[in-house]
């Protein structure tokens, strides 16, 4: 298995280089979000619900420091600007199979 390595400058002169396996490449596809929190860390189960299916199972959970959180918001923000840029406003669908990004918020 190969791996690969991304570097990214950490401030002005220090590097990190940040380890991507081919298993962590691949991702892993997911339609709903629930984010839920604690005075101390914001946990995000990532669910990916089927059409049909009444059972969902969380493909994965990031917890993050309250601080983390607001960057990765600030940085999702960012980058959908940056995309809608170049092509064109994301619309929300409000009829169909469509579950929400961004599930109850509540204590973790």
């Amino acid at each position: 298995m190969s791996e690969k390595f991304i570097t990214m400058e950490k401030q002005q002169q220090n590097n990190i280089q940040i380890e991507l396996t081919d298993e962590i490449a691949q991702g892993i596809y997911s339609n709903l979000a629930v984010i839920a929190h604690s005075s101390s860390e914001f946990v995000v189960d990532f669910v990916r619900l089927m059409p049909g299916v009444p059972k969902a199972k969380v493909q994965s959970r990031i917890i993050l420091t309250p601080e983390h959180a607001k960057r990765l918001m600030l940085a999702l923000t960012d980058n959908i600007k940056k995309y809608e840029s170049q092509n064109g406003e994301i619309k929300l669908q409000s009829a169909g199979f469509n579950p929400p990004i961004i599930g109850p918020v509540g204590e973790a």
